[in-house]
């Protein structure tokens, strides 16, 4: 059974749909974030330390708004996703997984990855928790969500849309330009997903054996990528570990609404949920 078990929070995003860093807009009228009320979930799940990813040249600004709030509260260490090895004429960091392997040489327990603006919810931290407590190299997993719960009505959003198979991940497509109805084009077809469609919202539990993995789907994508635009997804890796056999995925499905703020337009929503959930005493 394992004692520690690590939140790596990918905060390096750069907001360009919502107009400025999400991961350190206020949603409470004190001045949290959304951050700090996962961190406040997973604490309380059994999380026992945090690992911030954030962009070169952020950490100060991070810091200031977020991290030095929650190191308070819970061991905190910080890994940077560089970007002064980018192909020229490209400014934005690779992606997610990228951004995962960063911590290759910080992160030696089972973990929990999640982006540092969305919100899960308090059930999710401890299914994840518990399957992380127990897990052997190989045995990871991911909290699916249903589609309708995850969509913006503000906009298009992209869903990592999920197809399991006696309770775990088969099969994962990044589906682009999902409507606020959930329907998608496929081809010249518009075509709409059932409600309940489970999808990925970036809540992976691993161990540490991803690191190779990492590290070998990498140089894959160095020398086959078109580097000026591509990205190095985590979701996709981990999709491509189940499908060569490497690992296995097992698919919490929660009923939870999730939360996000893709569109500047969606903030008054989250900010009206997180003030309700204050309100009834899920959180000081």
């Amino acid at each position: 059974m394992q004692t520690n078990i690590t939140l790596v929070v990918m905060a390096a995003g750069m907001g360009s749909r919502f107009g400025g860093p999400k991961q350190e807009t206020p949603v409470a009228i004190d001045g949290r974030v959304i951050l700090d009320f996962s961190v406040y979930d997973a604490l309380r799940a059994g999380f026992t330390d945090v690992v911030f990813i954030v962009r070169e040249g952020q950490q100060e600004e991070f810091r200031a708004a977020v991290g030095n709030r929650i190191a308070e509260k819970v061991p905190v260490k910080y890994v940077t996703q560089r970007t002064d090895a980018l192909p020229e004429g490209r400014t934005k960091p690779f992606g997610t997984a990228e951004a995962i392997l960063c911590c290759q040489d910080t992160v030696n327990t089972p973990f929990a990855i999640i982006n540092a603006d969305d919100y899960y919810g308090r059930n999710a931290f401890f299914e994840m928790a518990e399957h992380l407590r127990s897990a052997k190299h190989g045995e990871w997993a991911m909290t699916s969500y249903e589609l309708y719960k995850t969509l913006s009505k503000n906009g298009d959003v992209t869903r990592g849309v999920c197809e399991l198979c006696d309770g775990y991940l088969f099969e994962l497509r990044e589906t682009h330009n999902i409507a606020t109805d959930g329907s998608y084009l496929d081809g010249n077809t518009r075509k709409i997903f059932p409600e309940d469609t489970p999808v990925s919202m970036n809540l992976w539990g691993v161990t540490p054996d991803i690191f190779p993995i990492l590290r070998a789907e990498y140089q894959t994508f160095l020398k086959t990528a078109d580097l000026q635009k591509d990205e190095f997804y985590i979701p996709l890796v981990i999709r491509d570990a189940v499908k060569a056999g490497a690992a296995t995925v097992k698919a919490y499905k929660n009923k939870d609404k999730w939360y996000g703020i893709t569109y500047r337009e969606d903030l008054a929503e989250v900010k009206t949920a997180i003030g309700e959930l204050i309100a009834k005493g899920y959180y000081d």
